[in-house]
């Protein structure tokens, strides 16, 4: 891989976080770190770990001490992603209101594209969370989640430890971008011998950055507001309502403009209701 190339896989692989929540034994934060960084990974967040990260965990660490050393305390998860704008979620089992599930490989392709989509000058934040050691994300957290990761495995036992599902996840990951840099690389050279092509522009790229996932739930908690205030939404009975919103704003995979537009739009809708 020549110098170029190496720096590209380093620029796709810095927009990526690691997020493990509510971590019983800093062993495994250790070990994650470890796999991280065989996998080109730097970014570490945990989230509310019942046991501080240790001695124990840079025994476990080997060569990733430096992602420990730089990992992110956060007390919640709605903290460690609020700046992110396109989240993953490892889980081995189907759950309400499921987002849509994806492979390593495809997740993979998912955060290329995504990246790829961005202005150049942006950088985005891209999250991948991993749960409890013995009962992985709750329903709640998964639905903070664009895409469920569910990794194949025995269908009589397909739950991994969770440092060996970061393992597991992160060498896809590093694989389909390595991959993905040298292939872009090589189409470069193959564009620069051929004939002048007039540019064409496509919708799907961006000429804004995407939203945060704070800005998504700052968005679905206005809509419900407005529903509630238009008694379209009973208050004591939202049941599903703002996760389907939130869904649903996942989907759209809006950009600022956008959601300024809709911001404004809701904030003019909801003060002549008042």
């Amino acid at each position: 891989m020549t110098p170029e190339a190496k720096n590209e896989l380093t620029h796709y692989l810095n927009a990526i976080q690691i997020v493990m929540v509510n971590t019983t034994l800093p062993a495994n934060i250790g070990s994650a770190a470890r796999a991280m960084h065989t996998m080109g990974l730097s970014k570490l967040i945990v989230v509310d770990p019942k046991l501080p990260i240790d001695n124990n965990s840079e025994a476990y660490a080997a060569g990733g001490i430096d992602i420990l050393t730089q990992a992110k305390i956060c007390p919640t998860l709605d903290e460690a992603i609020k700046d992110c704008q396109l989240v993953f979620a490892a889980s081995s089992r189907s759950r309400h209101l499921p987002r849509p599930v994806v492979n390593p490989s495809q997740a993979a392709a998912l955060i290329a594209d995504f990246i790829d989509h961005q202005p150049c000058e942006n950088l985005p934040n891209i999250a991948i969370l991993f749960g409890r050691e013995d009962r992985g994300l709750t329903n709640d957290e998964l639905a903070a989640a664009d895409y469920h990761i569910q990794i194949d495995a025995n269908p009589d036992y397909p739950v991994l430890n969770v440092a060996s599902a970061v393992q597991v996840i992160a060498s896809f990951v590093f694989t389909y971008l390595q991959s993905h840099v040298t292939n872009k690389a090589a189409d470069k050279l193959q564009n620069e011998s051929a004939p002048a092509m007039i540019q064409t522009v496509l919708r799907q790229h961006w000429d804004e950055p995407a939203i945060t996932q704070a800005q998504l739930q700052q968005l679905t908690t206005s809509i419900t507001k407005l529903m509630v205030t238009r008694h379209l939404a009973d208050p004591e009975h939202l049941r599903s309502l703002p996760s389907r919103l939130s869904r649903l704003g996942s989907r759209l995979q809006l950009d600022q403009k956008e959601y300024q537009l809709l911001s404004a739009l809701i904030a003019k809708l909801l003060k002549e209701a008042l």
